[in-house]
C-alpha cells in the first residue's frame, strides 16, 4: 500500500500491506487497545508491516508518544484474531486497533510511560469522536480474547485514561471476604453472574455452570477493572464491581 493521509493529523505513516475492506458494511464501533509484546517498537512496527506477518494495526504508539497510523481508519486491520463482544465475532471488521509499544511479559511487564499514555489519550480521543464510539467500547484485547490475549496487561492506566475522558471505569469495590464462585460451581446464582457478564459484552455461556469459559472471562473482566487481584475467582469485589459497571452505563437515547 502506497502513502495514505493520517486520520490522526499528529501521526507519521508506515503503511502496512495488511489490511483489507470492512465487511457487509460494518463501520467501527469498538476500540481495541493492545501491547506489542516485543523487544522493541522498531521491531514490532516492522513486524505489523511485513505481509509474512499477516497482521497490522491501525496505529502504533511507542514509548515516546510518537504515533505512526499503519492502516486508514477506513480499513479492516488485522489486529483482534479470533473474538468475541457483544455477539459480534468479526471484530476486525468492527473496530480500530492500536498497539502500544510495551514488552509485556517478554520484559516482565514494564510500566507505562507518561508521554507515552499522553499520546495514547490524545489519538484515542480522536478516534471515538471521528467514529461516535461510546465509552463502553473502547476495550482492552483481553476483553475480546480472554482465553488468548491478557493485553494491555493489568497495568495498563485504565482509570487515567477515563480520567481524562476515555473509556468506562468505576473505581473497584475493595478486595475483601463474603462469598464467591468459582471454577465448578452451579446454580441460578452462577447464571445471574453470566447474564451480567454477557450483558456487558463477555463472550461466556449463560448456563449457570461456572466452567473454564466463565472463569476466563472473569480473568479478563479482572485484569481490566478489577487489577488488584486476578484470580478468576467471582469474589464479592468482582461481582459488585461488575454490578457498579452495568449501573453506570449510559443510557441509550434514540
Amino acid at each position: 500500500m502506497s502513502a495514505f493521509e493520517p486520520d490522526h493529523l499528529r501521526a507519521d505513516v508506515h503503511a502496512s500491506p495488511n489490511f483489507g475492506p470492512r465487511r457487509d458494511g460494518k463501520r467501527p464501533t469498538i476500540l481495541i487497545l493492545h501491547y506489542t509484546g516485543m523487544e522493541t517498537g522498531e521491531a514490532a512496527e516492522s513486524w505489523l508491516a511485513n505481509p509474512a506477518s499477516e497482521v497490522s494495526a491501525h496505529y502504533i504508539v511507542h514509548e515516546d508518544g510518537r504515533i505512526v497510523q499503519m492502516v486508514p481508519e477506513s480499513e479492516r486491520a488485522w489486529h483482534a484474531g479470533q473474538s468475541f463482544w457483544k455477539g459480534e465475532t468479526d471484530i476486525n471488521s468492527s473496530s480500530i486497533g492500536i498497539e502500544i509499544v510495551n514488552g509485556g511479559p517478554l520484559l516482565d511487564f514494564p510500566e507505562f510511560g507518561g508521554s507515552q499514555i499522553d499520546a495514547v489519550i490524545d489519538l484515542c480521543k480522536g478516534i471515538v469522536s471521528r467514529h461516535a464510539i461510546r465509552p463502553e467500547g473502547v476495550l482492552a484485547h483481553s476483553d475480546i480474547a480472554p482465553a488468548r490475549k491478557i493485553d494491555p496487561g493489568e497495568k495498563f492506566p485504565w482509570p487515567v485514561l477515563y480520567d481524562a475522558g476515555v473509556g468506562h471505569w468505576v473505581s473497584p469495590s475493595p478486595v475483601g471476604g463474603g462469598r464467591f464462585f468459582s471454577l465448578g460451581d452451579q446454580g441460578q446464582p452462577v447464571e445471574a453472574l453470566q447474564s451480567m457478564l454477557a450483558l456487558y459484552g463477555y463472550g461466556v455461556p449463560i448456563d449457570g455452570v461456572f466452567g473454564t469459559t466463565t472463569e476466563l472471562g472473569i480473568l479478563a473482566f479482572q485484569r481490566h477493572f478489577r487489577p488488584q487481584k486476578i484470580d478468576g475467582v467471582a469474589d464479592m469485589s468482582t461481582i459488585e464491581t461488575l454490578h457498579r459497571l452495568l449501573s453506570a452505563l449510559p443510557v441509550l437515547t434514540a
